[in-house]
């Protein structure tokens, strides 16, 4: 079986130092988590960009310079960046990050991008002029009729398909369980290109069954810092480690 390609979210967009000692936050971390990821087996990088406080931020330059960092660092790890909005920003910064930023690859939730339906076309179009890959974020099968909506109505372009299915999100305790896989499955039967991600303890199990199926894996501090038995991982690389041998011993 082929190895799943991996990526890891090292931080997200609300946790910090407190939560996990080696939660990268600055760019000087964010670098170094990234070569060490890189060398335990990630294949990508889904990137936050923090402001002077340490707080979520979508400021163009801020991504521009850590883009730069990790590329020189690491030029053998593919870089996505985030739009995400965490309570914060509002459509039309998010547009204005795309725009700014000009990303090789994002990801875009479907459910913050609806808030504004009047700026929804232009955000998967400034995608589509400037090349930059869309992945979907999706929560659950309201997010997903949302997008196949939007894919049949044009405001999401031909060829934005990619998609990643966030388990455990909204679940008590946010803990995931590979069970909440199903619903996504059952919804888009037939998506070609697709992720998941989950959170909680069981992480890595919900990552392997949804290896097993064929998806693409995101594993990292932004969904879990700890293993299934409610260990904290060292660093987002011995999770991305500890990943790949769970795959190794079970997927060879």
């Amino acid at each position: 079986m082929t190895r799943p390609y991996i990526m890891v979210a090292p931080n997200g967009a609300r946790r910090g130092r407190a939560d996990h000692p080696a939660l990268p936050v600055t760019t000087e971390q964010i670098v170094a988590t990234a070569a060490a990821c890189h060398i335990a087996g990630a294949d990508a990088l889904h990137l936050h960009v923090r402001d002077d406080d340490g707080l979520h931020s979508l400021d163009a330059g801020r991504y521009a310079e850590t883009l730069a960092a990790i590329s020189e660092r690491v030029p053998g790890l593919r870089l996505q960046i985030t739009t995400e909005a965490a309570g914060i920003f509002d459509v039309a910064s998010q547009l204005d990050c795309l725009s700014g930023v000009k990303p090789d690859w994002a990801s875009i939730s479907v459910r913050e991008i609806a808030r504004d339906p009047e700026l929804a076309p232009q955000v998967y179009g400034r995608c589509e002029d400037q090349g930059t890959e869309v992945q979907h974020i999706l929560y659950d099968r309201e997010d997903i009729a949302l997008l196949q909506d939007w894919q049949a109505r044009g405001i999401v372009r031909p060829g934005q398909t990619a998609v990643l299915f966030v388990l455990g999100r909204y679940a008590p305790g946010q803990v995931s369980v590979p069970e909440n896989l199903l619903p996504f499955r059952d919804a888009m039967p037939g998506v070609q290109t697709w992720m998941v991600c989950a959170f909680g303890p069981q992480e890595h199990a919900c990552l392997l069954e949804a290896a097993r199926q064929g998806a693409d894996l995101r594993v990292g501090f932004e969904n879990s810092l700890a293993d299934q038995s409610n260990r904290l991982h060292p660093d987002n690389a011995a999770s991305v480690a500890a990943l790949r041998s769970l795959l190794e011993r079970h997927l060879s």
